[in-house]
């Protein structure tokens, strides 16, 4: 979100296919910042846990798409099921006409994308929740390379999550579209401490073995550096770091130099502005981000008191409700998650192999 973007509220009436957790992590954004966002119905097979979801969270259940499509008009449905079924789901609510925000990867594996592909690819009507370069920082460092500001990116080195989602960052930030991608990749094993994981402190500090991949992507030009620990979305021990190596300069996680004449070099630091610190009574959240004093990402739901990752998926659907209205951008369409994922089982196949793999031309790219 950057400053010349519109920060008024934009109602986004969205409906959910699925209701394990995942559907649920959509439910909670919802509760959180209802002004912007409402869940206007669930679709689950189950008629108990149709009851349980009515009863916790006050949105009414569907037993099947087509009544969920019957009796709602959201501007666009969120399949949330597993990997085996995703695409079978998102094939079926194009064909009854909606617009799709689909789960990433939008189906498992290469064979799984060119059947989506070929059912649903021509509709224009699938984006991908791939909220990644919605986070705001990652915002930002977009909207500075857009800019020009450290010259032409050449390379983009990613620590931070996995395969398809690190393959999205280091995609959109070097610019190079959905050109195929030479893949060499290799893993290492360390022994690591793992104290935290999505199920919370496991009390053990004891170091077990863990394994990093380093990937290089080859983009015949520009390249991308993949550097991935097991468990690092979570673990503590494991920072998150970001380059952007630029002809003019580069972006080393929070801090950007640059040559800005023949004989100068800068420094500016991405400022975050959180409130609630001392005496500041607006309560814990994250307002903006400035850079040079110049404010390139805005909290379009300031008071919901949300983490950078929830406020990265509230972007983007926030801007898939203007896309499904016609009054914005296409987000990230099916072509772009389809090649993310692409790539990174490139990753896995050279891991697997030993051998550098170069993705193929795939119906999507053309």
């Amino acid at each position: 979100m950057t400053d010349t973007q519109s920060v008024a509220a934009i109602p986004s009436v969205f409906a959910l296919a699925g209701s394990g957790w995942r559907s649920e992590f959509f439910l909670r954004l919802a509760r959180q910042a209802p002004e912007r966002l409402r869940v206007c119905g669930v679709v689950t097979r189950a008629a108990e846990r149709g009851a349980e979801i009515e009863a916790e969270w006050g949105v009414p259940t569907f037993r099947t798409v087509k009544e969920l499509l019957a009796a709602t008009a959201p501007d666009f449905v969120v399949p949330c099921v597993p990997w085996d079924v995703a695409a079978e789901v998102t094939v079926e609510l194009v064909e009854r006409g909606a617009k799709v925000l689909t789960e990433t990867p939008p189906a498992a594996d290469l064979d799984g994308l060119r059947r989506l592909w070929a059912a649903v690819g021509d509709s224009g009507a699938v984006q991908v929740a791939e909220q990644y370069m919605w986070m705001p920082a990652h915002a930002v460092r977009g909207e500075l390379v857009a800019r020009g500001a450290i010259g032409q990116v050449g390379s983009v080195q990613v620590s931070s999550t996995h395969l398809y989602h690190a393959v999205s960052i280091i995609r959109r930030l070097l610019g190079v579209g959905l050109a195929p991608a030479t893949v060499r990749a290799q893993s290492f094993t360390a022994p690591l401490a793992d104290p935290l994981s999505r199920d919370g402190w496991s009390g053990d500090a004891a170091p077990k073995p863990a394994a990093t991949t380093l990937a290089t992507l080859d983009f015949g030009g520009s390249m991308g550096l993949y550097d991935f620990t097991d468990n690092q979305w979570w673990n503590p021990l494991r920072a998150r770091r970001i380059t952007v190596r630029g002809s003019l300069g580069e972006i080393v996680d929070d801090r950007m130099t640059r040559l800005v004449d023949e004989r100068t070099v800068v420094e500016s630091p991405l400022v975050r502005r959180r409130t609630g610190t001392d005496l500041n009574l607006e309560g814990v959240d994250l307002d903006h981000i400035s850079v040079d004093g110049q404010v390139l990402w805005r909290n379009r739901v300031f008071g919901a008191r949300l983490s950078e990752d929830d406020l990265a998926v509230v972007d983007l659907l926030l801007d898939t409700t203007a896309w499904s209205r016609g009054e914005g951008p296409a987000p990230y369409p099916l072509a772009e998650g389809c090649q993310d994922h692409a790539i990174s089982l490139a990753v896995l196949e050279s891991l697997r192999t030993g051998d550098a793999v170069t993705t193929s031309a795939e119906a999507w790219t053309v």
